[in-house]
């Protein structure tokens, strides 16, 4: 991670990087005692260096310890299994893979507990069946590969875009047009390492969108990726003048729902050919009880 500190505001090293990351402060106390944090390129190691103008940051990640990640008897909503794939609807709020910080609880703790050693190797212990990544936030539908050639095999259609995705969200605003489409490359957010942005140098990203109803502040949509970059949906809506509701990374609090800690966004459809049979499969999630009462409310409420 590399930041450039890029204000006036005098901080303490260990506070900069709390306010640029999601690392808990005891990480960071490491990370700077034990060498892995340096500034303008020499290693700084006290927690209360004091950042100043144009200082630049590099901090280098730990390795997790892989003997940490543990299989874990966590409840799964299992939609469909066989020997090489696994559709799981996972609830909000569950993380998907380890993470400093994030160790247990995750959806890989589960998988792995669920499946033994039946799973891909592709993206490493870390990341094991791991094709795709929804965020903590957001609910819905994750393919889960349980070896290497149904990895392999999704992934291209992932690349190739032959496969089929597509979200329920829930948007502040009144979106005029009933259908768009979203083309704007999205690359790291350069003041805010943990946004994405539109960035022109970025990579490919595009959202089609099709209105499903609007409300008074409030417009209930259908979005479908025709990529699959970070925070793509949020990022493209946000650019649009829609941020999602409950989102703050890329949004405000709205007073009408102060509660909201997440993004209203549920991925409810997933169509691919299977890996061993090209036979063309689609799995659908009903909405989840969290999505469903604030839909209910803004009817209730904020209808026309």
């Amino acid at each position: 991670m590399n930041i450039k500190v890029e204000d006036n505001n005098s901080l303490r090293l260990d506070s900069f990087i709390k306010e640029h990351s999601n690392f808990s402060r005891t990480y960071i106390a490491s990370l700077i005692e034990e060498g892995y944090v340096s500034v303008n390129g020499a290693i700084v190691d006290k927690p209360s260096y004091k950042t100043k103008l144009d200082d630049v940051i590099d901090v280098i990640e730990k390795e997790i310890e892989v003997l940490d990640i543990v299989p874990e008897n966590i409840p799964l909503k299992i939609i469909y299994e066989d020997e090489d794939i696994l559709i799981i609807d996972k609830e909000r709020g569950m993380v998907v893979h380890p993470s400093n910080g994030h160790l247990s609880g995750t959806l890989v703790n589960a998988i792995m507990y669920h499946c033994k050693d039946k799973l891909s190797s592709i993206n490493g212990v870390i990341r094991p069946g791991i094709v795709h990544r929804i965020d903590k936030d957001t609910s819905g539908i994750l393919c889960i590969c349980k070896n290497d050639d149904s990895h392999k095999n999704i992934s291209l259609q992932f690349s190739n875009h032959t496969n089929i995705r597509k979200y329920l969200a829930i948007v502040k605003g009144v979106v005029k047009n009933d259908f768009g489409e979203i083309d704007k490359p999205i690359g790291r957010d350069k003041r805010n390492r943990l946004r994405m942005a539109i960035d022109p140098s970025g990579k490919e990203a595009i959202t089609r969108y099709k209105v499903l109803k609007r409300f008074n502040n409030y417009t209930y949509i259908e979005c479908e990726l025709l990529t699959g970059r970070t925070h793509q949906i949020r990022v493209h809506m946000k650019d649009l003048g829609f941020p999602l509701l409950g989102d703050l990374t890329y949004g405000k609090v709205d007073r009408n729902f102060k509660d909201l800690d997440g993004q209203i966004l549920h991925a409810y459809y997933l169509e691919f050919n299977h890996p061993r049979t090209n036979k063309r499969i689609k799995f659908e999630s009903k909405l989840p009880e969290y999505f469903n009462k604030v839909l209910e409310n803004i009817e209730k409420n904020y209808g026309k």
